[in-house]
Formats: C-alpha cells, structure tokens, sequence
C-alpha cells in the first residue's frame, strides 16, 4: 500500500522567501513518502546550530528527514534551473530528486536553506526516479562536513536515513537513502541560465535582487550592484577553488548547475581527493575527456563564470560592448585572484607566509618532484612540517614517500635554508601543521564504508569517519592506519554521481 506524505502540526521556525518570487522559479513538489525509514546518522551538532531540539531517539525525526512528514510552516518547492553539463547547454534540469523544505532561521540569525536530496519525483525528474542510492548520500554526507571542518565554504550534511527501497542504476540495485544538507542558499549560475535561454530579463533581474539581498546585502543599495555583484561572485569562486588546490581536492563534475552563487561547494556525487600527486587527475566515471581535472578546475570555474556573465548581460551594461568590458574586466579579476590565492595558500603548506620571487620556484620543483616520483599530496606537505630544522634528518615516513628519496634531499636542504631567515622552526612548523591536514576522506575509506553499510548494514565506519574527519589537523595516535594511503590494491580511482 502507497504511503503518503503527512502536514505536521509542528513549526521548526521555516520561512521561505525564494518561494515568495513566483511560481516560475519553482514548482511546489510534496516529498514522496516512504516505508519504514531508518534514520542511520544525525548530526547533532548541526542541528542544534540550526535551532532545531531534536535527538536521534525523537520518534519521528526519521519521518521529518525521509519527507512522510512536513513541518507546518514548510513550503516544500523544487527549484528550477538550467546549465551547461560537461560544456553543452541543457536548458531544463532543475531539482529532479531534491525538495526545497524552507529557510531555516538560526538562534543567531542566519538564514539556512534545508533540503531532502532523493525523496522522490518533481517536475524537473526529467523520467528520472527522483531517488537517490545509499552509496552517494554516504559519500556526499562524509566529504561535506570533511570540507567543512578543513575550512572550504560548502554545504552542510545534516542527516543519513535509509527508506529500505531498492534503486535500479546502470551498475546493479542499491539500497535507497535520503540526504538532508544544508546551504546559505542553492541558487546556482544554472539558475541564471534557465531565464536568460527563455529570454526572460525581468526574471534575471529578480533572482539577481533576490541573490544580492541574501548573500551580499552590503551592495544592494549601490547604483552599480549588478557589476558589484558579478564581481563578488567571482571573487568568492576563485578563493573556493583556490581552497579546492590547496587541499588536493576535486570536485569531478564543474557544471554550471553545481555552480553555487552563495560561494559553496556543491554536489559532491564524483568528487574525491588526491592520493598521490598528479594535476591531471580525473576520478569521476562521466569525465571521459578529463574536463574537470585537477590542474583544469580555475579555467572551468573562470569559463562558468562567463556564462554568468552573459546572463547577466543586460544588467551590467548600457550596450553590448560596455556589458562586455565588465564581462571580461570581472573575468581578468578572477584569474589574477585565484593565482594568488592558490600561490599564497599553497605556499603556506611549506611554512612560507610572506613569499619572494624564488619560492615559487622552490614550491614548483617540490610539485614536479611529487609528480615524477607519485607521492602522496596530503601526507608531504603533513611530514615536511617535521624536517624545518636545519639539522633535522628526513624521517622515515617522509622518506617512504617518494620511490627515490635521496633525489628529494636537495631539495630539502634549499627549503631549510630559506626557512632559516623567517622563523623559529618549531612555529612554522606549528603553522605548517594548521593548514597542512592530517586525515581526508581517502577514497579508499569512504568506498569501504558504503560496502558495508549497503552489504551488511553496517554503518560503524561511516559513524568513524564522520567523527574522524571532525578534526582533520590533529594526531589521532588510535586512528593512525587512516591517515595513510591506500596500498595500491586498495585504490578506488571511479567514482560515480548516483543519477
């Protein structure tokens, strides 16, 4: 017998205004009910930053977070939007298998969208089932709040919970799950997009108002805010991508509907971090061509940003070419600031905080000597932090890094001698181990734990990881094994979406 979704009589303090704009922007969708949901992991801490009083053992937390229940002051909607996948303009996606349950106010004052991400069919489902398996809820859960705890804007993961239906993709049957994340907003440059290919300016020029007033209310009563606006915009994606460099991270599908305007990662379906150093790593399944590699992710974010651009056309320009001199001015800002900032972030990794000419030199060489010799990106920059005394000895878990040591040793005398001019050892190399992380969500793990929770039922290691990765830069002497790299039978080097 079908389950159907239930209005509560209790108000969790949602308000939403994107829903307030017009039905153009959205379509209201009801969440689709489910059977016997299961709720696996809740973050306490989340949710009591939201407002919410609720614990894992509330009877009906787990029908809140699987949509059988909906708060009174709710207003479930899926949002509409376009975007260019993998360069190709799609100009109908919008949120297919995720429902927008409101704006959440927090005690302090911040306004947070609260989403379910596979609980069921809308409008933009496109013949899709609007569910999402196990597998990515997992992965995207672990790897959100690891990317908040290293310090990257992005969405949160609020909940897990598992609705005992099985979900048919190209690779086989998974169990089904449902994700509840959290953002400062989910409008994306695909938003943008879905008005101006319908040609609709009065539209474009709404959502941009109602953009302005929530992330950057500081501009909006400036004559020039559109400009101010764009350029805003590509100054947060720069310093994100920037933050994804620094962290050997990468996201695997760039598209301009995962492309947030609030200046948050988002959609963490094939995404994964660097084992060993290689810029033109590609871990999703979809990016055959290598479009979203590491080393290509600032050229991707600076080509979505044109795109932005040139919805925004009308608003930044009085005629085309001054419109296009904004355009290309805000562009040229972005790449300038990305290189910096990724200089600058990457140059901290080596103790370096004021850099001169010939470090960039000393932190190029380092780069090609990772490369050429496969070593691990997190753990090299982690173990150089303990070698910046003058007198110290490369210890053996630095060494055993690279297939040939004695070639890094050179390099390593050059580094301590520029090091010498700038500091005690013993604060740069605390400051070193500030931005340098100990624990990442390693491939490896993450694939591990989905085996055995969708296998067994067996959600142990996604509770450990979750809390392992709470606190990234500190030693964990017990969880020692997790810090390190995956033997080379161990690898997972295909990741996947879920759609």
């Amino acid at each position: 017998m079908k389950k159907t979704t239930a209005v509560s009589t209790l108000k969790a303090g949602f308000e939403n205004n994107f829903a307030a704009l017009s039905n153009k922007f959205y379509e209201p969708s009801m969440p689709q009910a489910v059977h016997d949901p299961v709720l696996q992991k809740y973050n306490l801490k989340l949710g009591r930053e939201l407002g919410f009083t609720f614990t894992e053992e509330t009877p009906e937390l787990a029908d809140y977070l699987a949509g059988n229940l909906v708060f009174a002051d709710s207003t479930p909607i899926a949002m509409a939007y376009a975007g260019h996948q993998f360069g190709s303009f799609v100009p109908q996606l919008g949120d297919g298998r995720a429902i927008l349950l409101g704006e959440k106010i927090t005690p302090d004052g911040k306004r947070l969208d609260v989403q379910l991400k596979g609980s069921g069919r809308t409008r933009f489902s496109r013949g899709g089932d609007g569910k999402s398996p196990l597998g990515p809820v997992i992965r995207e859960y672990i790897v959100s709040e690891a990317m908040h705890a290293l310090g990257v804007p992005t969405t949160r993961a609020l909940a897990i919970v598992t609705t005992q239906e099985q979900i048919l993709r190209e690779d086989g049957i998974h169990p089904g799950g449902i994700m509840t994340r959290v953002a400062s907003g989910f409008v994306r440059v695909g938003s943008f997009e879905y008005f101006a290919a319908r040609g609709d300016d009065a539209a474009v020029r709404k959502l941009a108002d109602y953009v302005i007033a929530r992330h950057y209310p500081e501009i909006m009563e400036k004559k020039d805010r559109y400009r101010q606006f764009f350029s805003s915009v590509a100054t947060r994606q720069a310093r994100l991508v920037a933050k994804w460099m620094q962290l050997g991270f990468i996201h695997g599908v760039m598209n301009t509907d995962n492309t947030s305007i609030s200046g948050e990662t988002i959609d963490y379906g094939p995404c994964a971090f660097m084992d060993h150093y290689d810029p033109n790593m590609v871990f999703s399944s979809i990016d055959t061509m290598g479009r979203y590699r590491y080393a290509n992710q600032g050229t991707v974010m600076k080509w979505n940003l044109h795109c932005l651009g040139i919805c925004l056309h009308a608003l930044l320009g009085k005629t085309d070419d001054e419109a296009a001199e904004v355009i290309d001015a805000a562009l040229a800002a972005f790449e300038q600031e990305f290189l910096y900032a990724r200089k600058v972030g990457m140059l901290k990794k080596i103790g370096i905080e004021t850099p001169e000419d010939q470090d960039y030199s000393l932190l190029g060489e380092l780069l090609a000597l990772m490369e050429n010799q496969k070593a691990d990106f997190t753990l090299t920059f982690r173990y150089l932090a303990d070698h910046t005394r003058q007198d110290s000895n490369m210890t053996p878990q630095f060494r055993k890094l690279f297939k040939a040591p004695d070639a890094v040793a050179a390099w390593l005398k050059t580094w301590q001698q520029r090091l010498a001019t700038v500091n005690r050892p013993e604060i740069i190399q605390a400051e070193m181990n500030r931005v340098n992380p100990l624990f990442i969500p390693r491939n490896h793990r993450i694939h591990k734990a989905i085996e055995e929770a969708e296998a067994r039922d067996d959600f142990s290691q996604v509770h450990l990881l979750a809390m392992l990765y709470e606190n990234p830069f500190t030693e964990q002497p017990e969880f020692t094994d997790y810090a390190q790299a995956p033997a080379s039978e161990e690898r997972v080097t295909r990741t996947f979406c879920g759609t």
